[in-house]
């Protein structure tokens, strides 16, 4: 990917995609090169450098450390599929530090899919933002049955896991989760949450758990920052 300078998008626009680029392809390590060696390998100005950095800056891709250089703040959330792990396990993983946010926590009545998928009428409805390093990555609304919903909200939901609560406190054995992937767009409202772009691209996963007695325990709708978040599969073929 190079600068394309007969292009009406600005040159610090399409430096910052091709930084932003380098990062996620894991041609950066730990830190960017500095500003000059990005104006000579890209025959920009400092200017130009500048405002391409700040932007990941403001975005919380990077993070500068004076006298040392700029560092990456950013790297990708990985979720195996084929097994059952919660958000926060995913992100410690990756050697990133956990965070969340509670923004609502109330119980609703079900219409159309919602309730269709749960089977129910009402449900204890959470919504969460979650973070990586302080960096908002996703949303995450979660539906129970109203009297399991009434349990968790006695927790501090800013710090515990929906899962390990479950299993340590309420005793509740998770065992199989049905999962849907799909790509969608932000919205404002979750836009001014994720700090991005309104339209920006986003995944969608939506995933029914049930416990050892096939019973329903919980609906997860999540919204993750398409930047931020990816699922891996692992896949073999049997030869004939």
């Amino acid at each position: 990917m190079t600068l394309d300078y007969t292009n009406s998008i600005p040159l610090h626009v399409q430096l910052k995609q091709i930084i932003e680029q380098k990062i996620y392809n894991g041609d950066y390590a730990e830190k960017i090169p500095s500003e000059r060696e990005l104006m000579d390998e890209h025959y920009v100005s400092r200017s130009t450098v500048r405002q391409s950095i700040e932007q990941l800056v403001r975005e919380g891709i990077l993070v500068r450390k004076p006298g040392k250089g700029t560092f990456i703040a950013v790297r990708t959330i990985n979720d195996w599929l084929g097994s059952l792990h919660s958000t926060s396990e995913n992100i410690e993983k990756m050697g990133m530090a956990p965070g969340a946010r509670l923004v609502a926590s109330q119980e609703i009545e079900l219409v159309g899919r919602l309730k269709e998928v749960t089977g129910l009428d009402k449900a204890h409805h959470f919504k969460r933002i979650r973070y990586a390093n302080d960096i908002p990555m996703g949303i995450e609304r979660h539906y129970y049955p109203v009297a399991l919903g009434k349990k968790l909200s006695q927790f501090n939901l800013d710090e515990e896991a929906f899962y390990e609560l479950l299993e340590r406190e309420l005793k509740v054995n998770t065992f199989q989760a049905e999962q849907e992937i799909r790509a969608g767009i932000s919205t404002r409202d979750d836009s001014e949450l994720l700090n991005i772009p309104e339209g920006t691209s986003i995944i969608i996963a939506e995933r029914k758990i049930t416990d050892v007695h096939g019973d329903f325990v919980e609906f997860e709708r999540a919204y993750y920052r398409a930047d931020m978040y990816s699922f891996k599969i692992t896949l073999s073929r049997n030869s004939k």
